[in-house]
């Protein structure tokens, strides 16, 4: 049977599973029709959304408009970028080279790549798949070495500015860090082991064994393929479209439909013949070096809400954002796919679990304790990771602590130690620092500082030229009618603000600086940018 034959009876029948909704009772329809309704606004994006429950589709509605510049509906089958959705196909690609022997997930990646620096440390296949291989990721490296929110990224120029590193974000497997360049690495790997394109890969040995015959994996942002939604921007005063400019692939671009992604989630617990082992090992969970536990596995994450095992994951490329989320024990998924950037399907999501199972996503019930009004009062304040460069304001409201700019509430369990009432994350106090454990991912700890004048002669001894050979860019720093900026030619002065002496934090992509001394004298500096920490800059004049 020919494949254009055979897409054709695997679409007719779509149309026919499509318009099952025995399962859904019209009150549990309506309210989820409820959450889309004002996607369907005049000249307004919006999406696809999908449920299946055992092996029927029992929702499939599309809603807005696919082009704006056209007027063209969504439909339920308009294909969209997934984004990071993709990253799960990409591990999936590799676990079925790992089980059929070509490779092993516990290889480091330098029996794969050439060129890369040694690092002081061994990464694994394992370690990219489940975000804690310490690697540089792919957005903070290009930012920080000039690249604009909307010029073009290839795998290739990754390549080039991998080769340059000498350092890591941090020791492999110590801490969960998402990482885009791990993840286009594990293309370069399927690539080597085939000798295939991974575009051809992942099409010819995943997406058409699975029958998710109108999916593919795009690997340039200039070329027409029908069928596809243009995504947007939202502004306060409506929406803009928003520029391609990704050519990468591993990480995202993959490109599908709300009925292929079904038919992809319910091998979690109905699968095809021969992907059992690849299923069971895509939710295999790993701990972090320290013990600590680490919720993602192979391109997923794997979590509990409402009482109920979930096997989840997002996905976020300019203005398309994607959901996807299977319940395996209770034989459900939902795929929700959008092209416009406040779109929330992540929220929109534990909306359809919430009708679906007829429940409510509660916060957990805690018992407060007793806690004085004068430890309360010296717990208040601002502190700072002086090795992650993240700064947490603590407040109060009664006893109940409020944390950072996200205002999370945190419930006394113990004279120092705090618990969230949503996440189970805990604070816990000593003198002048506390300790963030989170229910998932590495503690940090946060120490309580207070901003130091800026001054004139500070300003002196910062302002230089700085040059990084990791990216081959250099940044300048000057001051102007008393304030402190940055240049860089392609994103102009960037306004610096200084958290304490050595340490100053600054606009895109400059979110930390921290200068080095010796004798005294500033010799360079360590520049950060979320993702991409600590690559060096000398000072040159």
């Amino acid at each position: 049977m020919n494949k254009t034959l055979l897409k054709l009876i695997v679409c007719t029948l779509l149309v026919c599973t499509t318009s099952i909704y025995s399962q859904l009772s019209q009150d549990q329809e309506s309210k989820i029709d409820q959450l889309f309704l004002n996607w369907n606004k005049p000249n307004h994006p919006g999406g696809a959304i999908a449920v299946m429950q055992g092996d029927q589709v029992v929702y499939s509605k599309a809603f807005g408009l696919a082009s704006m510049e056209y007027m063209v509906p969504n439909a339920t089958g308009t294909r969209f970028n997934v984004a990071s959705v993709s990253k799960q196909f990409s591990s999936l690609g590799i676990v079925k080279l790992h089980l059929e022997g070509k490779l092993s997930i516990d290889d480091t990646i330098d029996k794969y790549i050439d060129g890369l620096a040694s690092f002081g440390s061994k990464i694994t296949i394992r370690q990219m798949m489940h975000h804690t291989s310490g690697l540089r990721s792919l957005h903070a490296l290009f930012a920080l070495a000039g690249w604009r929110n909307d010029d073009s990224r290839t795998n290739a120029d990754l390549d080039r500015l991998m080769l340059l590193q000498t350092d890591l974000n941090f020791e492999p497997g110590s801490e969960y860090l998402y990482c885009n360049t791990g993840y286009m690495f594990l293309a370069n790997i399927i690539e080597k082991v085939t000798n295939k394109s991974f575009v051809d890969y992942m099409e010819q040995e995943v997406f058409i064994p699975l029958g998710m015959y109108e999916t593919y994996v795009e690997d340039r942002y200039d070329r027409i393929v029908p069928n596809n939604a243009t995504s947007y921007y939202t502004q306060r005063d409506g929406f803009v479209r928003a520029v391609e400019y990704w050519g990468y692939v591993g990480s995202g671009n993959m490109h599908t439909t709300t009925i292929d992604l079904l038919k992809y989630l319910k091998n979690y617990y109905n699968p095809t013949s021969g992907w059992k082992s690849a299923f069971d090992m895509m939710q295999t969970l790993d701990p972090l070096n320290d013990g600590s536990f680490n919720q993602y596995a192979f391109g997923v994450n794997v979590e509990e809400i409402l009482g109920k095992k979930r096997v989840s994951h997002g996905g976020s490329i300019g203005g398309f954002r994607s959901n996807i989320a299977v319940f395996p024990n209770d034989q459900t998924s939902i795929a929700i796919i959008t092209n416009f950037s406040s779109s929330n399907p992540g929220g929109k999501s534990n909306d359809i679990a919430e009708i679906l199972f007829d429940q409510k996503l509660t916060p957990k019930t805690l018992t407060a304790a007793k806690i004085s009004k004068t430890s309360l009062e010296s717990f208040k304040g601002t502190y700072y990771d002086h090795d992650l460069y993240e700064e947490n304001k603590v407040e109060f409201s009664g006893d109940t602590l409020f944390l950072g700019n996200s205002k999370a509430a945190f419930i006394p369990i113990g004279k120092n130690k705090f618990e969230a009432i949503w996440s189970g994350t805990t604070l816990t106090f000593e003198e002048n620092q506390f300790t963030y454990t989170p229910f998932s991912g590495k503690p940090q700890v946060f120490k309580k500082f207070q901003e130091e004048p800026f001054t004139e002669s500070l300003a002196k001894e910062y302002e230089g030229a700085y040059y990084s050979p990791e990216i081959h860019t250099s940044y300048a720093i000057f001051s102007k009618n008393g304030e402190l900026f940055a240049y860089h030619i392609r994103h102009g002065e960037m306004k610096l603000e200084q958290k304490f002496k050595d340490m100053l934090e600054g606009d895109y992509p400059l979110r930390a600086l921290k200068f080095k001394r010796e004798n005294g004298k500033i010799t360079g500096v360590f520049i950060s940018d979320g993702r991409a920490r600590n690559l060096w800059f000398e000072k040159t004049n």
